[in-house]
């Protein structure tokens, strides 16, 4: 998956929670969010990057609720976060984790 599909995909699984999500869309569209509120910040339009952070916020659970799925562990796992630190990076080191075959969560995603 390129840059363009993933951003596609995770707007147009808005609040798509069910299914599964390719480490490649996930790392996509968090350079996607992160590359803009980089520019947002440099331009320093404060109000328009408040507004892309909501709009980008449940996309963005939606997406690492999906990715979650593909190495199939639960959504909510990613409440994990809230510990400092520690949350982090349990959560980054599971993002990297290669895809698990056909699990609860439905077939393996196709690249």
């Amino acid at each position: 998956m390129n840059f363009v599909d993933a951003v596609k995909t995770c707007f147009s699984k808005y609040v798509g929670f069910e299914g599964r999500a390719t480490r490649s869309e996930y790392w996509w569209w968090v350079l996607f969010v992160f590359a803009v509120a980089i520019v947002m910040g440099v331009l320093r339009l404060g109000t328009i990057g408040n507004l892309f952070s909501l709009a980008t916020l449940l996309p963005s659970i939606a997406v690492g609720a999906r990715r979650l799925h593909d190495i199939g562990k639960s959504g909510w796992w990613q409440l994990i976060a809230l510990i400092p630190l520690i949350g982090w990076l349990v959560l980054i080191y599971w993002a990297v984790q290669p895809s698990e075959g056909d699990n609860a969560f439905g077939p393996a995603p196709t690249l």
